[in-house]
C-alpha cells in the first residue's frame, strides 16, 4: 500500500510538471522593440540557439555578448538585422576608454556584425599590426578617409598634434601630426584585440548608403548585426496563432499556443497535430490513468 502511494504521488507531481512547462505565454515586446522569432527573452521561448541572448530592463532591450551588454536600438524582422549601441563606445562627441568587442562562438556563427558596420581604429601607434604587416585591412568607407574623424569630431579632435594643420614639419622631413587611424572591418577586431592592434579608442559607423558626401558629425554609429534564422516550421505555427518556442530540457521545437503547447502549429484538426486537438486528448490519457491509479490503491 505504502509502495502504491507513494507511486501514486510521483505520478501526480509528474502530471503537474508536464502541464505547468506546457504553459505560459512569451513576452512579445521590450519598450518599443518587438520580440519575434528566433528571438525571445523568456525560457522556452524562441529559437534555443538565441537563448539568453536578449535581456529586458524595465525599458529597453540589450544584446548579451562576453564583453558586456548593448542597447539594441532596433530590430528588422524583414532583412534579420539588428542594431545595436555600445555606452562604452566613442563617438563623434563623446571619447571613452576603449575596450574589446566580443561575442561567442555560437554568436559568431548566427549573428555577427554585417558587412555594413565599419571599424575605426583611433591613435594607433607606429607599431600598430594596421599600420605594418596589416595595413591591407585599412580601407576608405564610401569615400571617407579614417582621418576626417580627427578634423570633424571634437572627441578625437584631442589627437592633433597642431591646430588647423594635419602635418607637422621635423627638420627637413613632414610627418603627420595625427597618429595612425583605419577604417577597417569586424574580422580585423575578432582576431586581434585592442592591445594588440595598440589603438587607444575605437567607434563603429553603419554604412547604410548614406554615409558618401556627409560629414562624420552626421553618421550613423552603432552596430549593425545579421542573423540567420533557422528554418523549422516557424511560420506555420506562426500563421495558426501561436508563438514559436521550443521544450527547454530537449531543446526541440514547440508551437506555444493559447491554453498549451504542439510540436508543429495551433491548429483544432487532430490528424495534423494541431495543439487544441492534442492537448485534449493528452489530457484525456492522463486522467484516465490517474483514475487507473486510484482504482488500484482502493
Amino acid at each position: 500500500m505504502m509502495s502504491r502511494l507513494l507511486f501514486f504521488f510521483v505520478f501526480l507531481y509528474t502530471v503537474t510538471t508536464l502541464t505547468s512547462t506546457t504553459s505560459g505565454a512569451c513576452q512579445t515586446s521590450c519598450g518599443s522593440i518587438q520580440i519575434n522569432y528566433p528571438f525571445g527573452i523568456d525560457k522556452g521561448c524562441g529559437s534555443p540557439q538565441f537563448q539568453g541572448m536578449l535581456n529586458c530592463s524595465s525599458t529597453d532591450l540589450y544584446f548579451i555578448t562576453p564583453s558586456g551588454g548593448y542597447k539594441v536600438r532596433s530590430i528588422d524582422y524583414d532583412k534579420n538585422t539588428m542594431v545595436v549601441f555600445d555606452p562604452l563606445m566613442s563617438t563623434c562627441s563623446t571619447l571613452q576608454p576603449h575596450h574589446d568587442f566580443k561575442l561567442s562562438d555560437i554568436q559568431n556563427a548566427i549573428i555577427r556584425p554585417s558587412y555594413d558596420t565599419v571599424f575605426a581604429l583611433f591613435n594607433c601607434s607606429s607599431d600598430s599590426p594596421v599600420q605594418n604587416r596589416y595595413k591591407s585591412l585599412c580601407f576608405e568607407a564610401a569615400g571617407h578617409s579614417c582621418d576626417e574623424l580627427y578634423s570633424s569630431c571634437t572627441s578625437f579632435g584631442i589627437f592633433n598634434t597642431t591646430s588647423g594643420n594635419n602635418t607637422a614639419s621635423l627638420g627637413n622631413s613632414t610627418v603627420s601630426a595625427t597618429p595612425y587611424c583605419c577604417f577597417t572591418s569586424y574580422d580585423t577586431v575578432r582576431v586581434m584585440s585592442m592591445n594588440i592592434l595598440d589603438c587607444s579608442h575605437y567607434t563603429t559607423v553603419i554604412d547604410d548608403g548614406k554615409m558618401r558626401g556627409v560629414t562624420p558629425v552626421d553618421w550613423s554609429y552603432g552596430i549593425e548585426l545579421s542573423y540567420s534564422v533557422p528554418e523549422i516550421g516557424c511560420d506555420r505555427c506562426r500563421k495558426s496563432g501561436g508563438t514559436c518556442g521550443f521544450d527547454a530540457e530537449t531543446q526541440i521545437f514547440l508551437c506555444q499556443c493559447s491554453n498549451n503547447t504542439s510540436p508543429r502549429d495551433c491548429g483544432g484538426v487532430s490528424d495534423k497535430g494541431g495543439c487544441n486537438s492534442r492537448s485534449t486528448n493528452y489530457a484525456m490519457l492522463l486522467l484516465g490513468m490517474l483514475v487507473s491509479f486510484i482504482c488500484a490503491i482502493l
